[in-house]
């Protein structure tokens, strides 16, 4: 144990997987607020299916540049299944950023560490401890925070019933999706992850897209290719945080996705949290927290 402290984590790797995991998730708010400004002029399907198919170019670039060795058989059925929730969280969040303010759709999704937390009680045969039961029900509160306060303490403004659904689907399929592969990062090369994360769900995509498909102008194409950048340049920086230091280090970094989302949300769309966004999502921060404590 003594020489995976020294070796595996050298002088100043703590600082460049923060450094990393802070420009990670900047990139994947910045095309959260990309794919936000899309859903203004095309079907959210179409939205989905284009998120990935574009972020493929920019995969093809770093299987170029790094040449991964040739994913298994059962990484290939693994990851196909993983991609289906994949696909079901990104219909579910864009619907909710299409219906949602940025900040308040983010903060939606920091209900996913207690629902991976659960759904590892119950498919992994996880304890369920009372820390479980009491981060679930923090988290719970906070969302009910942010979807009845507005009117009250808040800003006056009602969320959308069908984007507050959908921004908690998006957080139950995504910790799904985490759980169903958990143990695959060991396995599988990250760009490899990364590849078929986007292959997958393009295929899966590309005829329900066709079916409500909309003419692509040039804003929109150039739009998709900064979508498809920012998306894969922000998992990279995560994985090579995640490999540098410790998860439980790194993890918390998570939720200055919500600081992202409220400038973002301010500069391109003129969005202002109001304090029943802010309490909320505290809560649900602490929830998170508590689920994640070892």
């Amino acid at each position: 144990m003594p020489a995976r402290t020294n070796h595996a984590a050298p002088a100043g790797a703590l600082p460049r997987a923060i450094r990393d995991a802070v420009l990670g998730i900047g990139f994947l708010s910045a095309m959260d607020a990309a794919v936000k400004l899309a859903t203004v002029s095309l079907p959210v399907t179409q939205v989905t299916f284009l998120r990935f198919a574009f972020g493929l170019i920019a995969v093809a670039a770093a299987i170029a540049w790094t040449r991964p060795r040739v994913p298994t058989a059962q990484a290939l059925r693994i990851n196909f299944v993983r991609a289906l929730l994949v696909v079901a969280t990104g219909l579910a969040f864009f619907t909710a950023l299409s219906r949602l303010p940025l900040a308040e759709a983010t903060a939606l999704t920091f209900l996913a560490p207690g629902f991976m937390a659960l759904f590892g009680a119950l498919f992994l045969k996880e304890r369920v401890s009372g820390r479980i039961v009491a981060a679930l029900a923090i988290g719970f509160a906070g969302m009910l925070v942010i979807v009845f306060g507005q009117g009250g303490f808040s800003s006056g403004v009602t969320l959308d019933p069908l984007g507050v659904a959908a921004g908690l689907s998006a957080a139950v399929f995504y910790a799904l999706a985490m759980v169903l592969v958990r143990a695959r990062a060991h396995l599988d090369g990250v760009v490899v992850i990364v590849a078929l994360q986007h292959l997958f769900p393009a295929l899966v995509l590309a005829g329900p897209a066709a079916y409500v498909w909309e003419p692509l102008t040039g804003d929109l194409v150039w739009l998709f290719c900064l979508v498809g950048t920012l998306g894969v340049c922000g998992h990279l920086l995560l994985a090579r945080a995640f490999r540098s230091a410790e998860a439980a280090r790194i993890a918390p970094i998570d939720y200055t996705a919500l600081v992202w989302a409220a400038l973002l949300g301010l500069v391109l769309f003129g969005e202002i949290p109001g304090w029943a966004t802010l309490a909320g999502a505290a809560l649900i921060v602490a929830g998170a927290v508590v689920a994640s404590r070892r």
